[in-house]
């Protein structure tokens, strides 16, 4: 009896211990990001800052992510008409469409879809060279030459992804409006006329600027996830690895939280 009394008694007590051990990792952790954060932001709004560092961001994280984004957006857009006209045919609503499409697109899914597209791209690649940077110990040779790692790595990488990805979302919001336009037009048989009429109609400022500053947010959690998976990455090509994998990941878990957070916020 008592040897079953003491089995029970330690079943329980490691479930205590794993479930207290769980909860210190993830205090741990999350108290390093919030400091990762706080160091990084820090650094993006003191100087001295590196302009050639910072264009070379923005061409790389804005220019070369627009066909990537484009494409998404053309095709959302597209899609986003045939399923709304294929609904709202049952309710006699196609009339309603253009509305659907474009606050669909401007409101989230253009601001979604790029984030995440850019998260994939970009995020991988942040994580991917930084990390390489820290197995090399090439992160250690700046620190020894006096140059800040926050300073010339991440700080032009969190601007130039905050600023450029709400010009990403700008143009997708065009395009995506553009590829339900397309097939309304010359698939479904819609009037031109009519169908810009209802759009401009039913459009406000708000829907627009509302996902312009979704991308932005978006924009700071991919490269802030990018450069503190990679900054913290482990050894070898498997740490590389696995930091790409987890800078991908979170940062496409983050985009869909704070998605909801920030519509919440503009929407309630």
């Amino acid at each position: 009896m008592n040897e079953q009394t003491n089995s029970i008694l330690n079943t329980r007590f490691n479930v205590f211990l794993a479930i207290g051990h769980g909860l210190l990792v993830f205090f741990e952790r999350t108290g390093r990001l919030v400091k990762f954060i706080a160091r990084a932001l820090y650094h993006c709004f003191t100087p001295p800052w590196f302009p050639s560092q910072l264009l070379r961001q923005l061409i790389d994280i804005g220019y070369y992510s627009l066909p990537v984004v484009g494409m998404t957006a053309l095709f959302t857009g597209m899609v986003l008409a045939l399923q709304s006209y294929t609904g709202f045919a049952r309710f006699n609503a196609e009339s309603a469409i253009a509305g659907v499409v474009v606050l669909s697109v401007t409101r989230e899914l253009s601001p979604v879809l790029a984030g995440l597209m850019v998260a994939g791209r970009i995020g991988a690649s942040i994580a991917a060279e930084i990390g390489t940077m820290r197995v090399t110990e090439q992160i250690d040779a700046l620190t020894t030459l006096s140059v800040n790692p926050f300073k010339y790595l991440i700080a032009p990488r969190v601007i130039a992804a905050t600023l450029m990805l709400p010009f990403l979302v700008l143009i997708g919001d065009i395009i995506g409006v553009f590829g339900g336009y397309v097939v309304s037009i010359y698939n479904l048989g819609f009037n031109s006329s009519s169908y810009l009429s209802q759009t401009w109609d039913i459009v406000e400022t708000m829907d627009v600027v509302s996902g312009l500053y979704k991308a932005a947010a978006f924009g700071f959690i991919v490269a802030l996830m990018g450069c503190y998976h990679g900054f913290n990455s482990g050894r070898g090509a498997q740490g590389v690895g696995a930091a790409t994998t987890n800078a991908v990941v979170s940062s496409s878990i983050f985009i869909l939280i704070f998605n909801y957070i920030l519509t919440q916020v503009f929407f309630s």
